[in-house]
């Protein structure tokens, strides 16, 4: 690894980001991996750009199968995110057994997920050593209440909902 590469790494540790579980499901299978490279693109029409690594098992599967499911996490979540990281060798047709999935979707959806966001990929873009999935989203839920799980600093956190009030604004 080149030291631009060590420094570049480094700094994306202190970039906060949201953690969620992207999934999928069809003819090339079922599966989910564990990411924070998850972006908003545009609102007209809702699109959002998700990196895989060109080098995970996975990445072929999502392709493939056209169809994804990004569901953010909650704070409460770490354990999942956990097992779809494949920390805990957890294979992966037990993980879409716990009773966590909502039924009625193409797509495994996590049921207690802050945001559950389902769509079709319409166009990929190599970039390195990942692909970027632009995904047009067609389907969106979300929870209110509850903390995010966030990655920052090579660690899990929770961030509350409650925002920083500026230093002499009335509370």
């Amino acid at each position: 690894m080149t030291p631009d590469q060590r420094e570049f790494r480094e700094a994306m540790a202190h970039l906060p980001a949201a953690v969620n579980i992207l999934t999928t499901n069809g003819p090339s299978g079922r599966c989910g991996i564990t990411l924070s490279a998850v972006c908003s693109v545009t609102d007209n029409p809702p699109t959002l750009l998700v990196c895989v690594n060109r080098a995970s098992a996975m990445h072929d599967v999502f392709q493939a199968n056209g169809r994804v499911c990004v569901n953010v996490l909650g704070g409460d979540q770490q354990e999942l995110a956990l097992h779809f990281a494949g920390a805990t060798k957890v294979p992966m047709a037990e993980r879409f057994t716990w009773d966590v999935w909502d039924s009625g979707h193409d797509v495994p959806v996590l049921r207690d997920a802050l945001v559950n966001a389902v769509g079709t990929v319409k166009h990929t873009v190599p970039m390195g050593s990942h692909s970027v999935l632009f995904v047009d989203i067609e389907h969106i839920r979300t929870r209110s209440g509850g903390q995010s799980l966030v990655y920052f600093n090579r660690a899990f956190h929770r961030l509350d909902a409650t925002p920083l009030v500026p230093e002499g604004a009335p509370s």
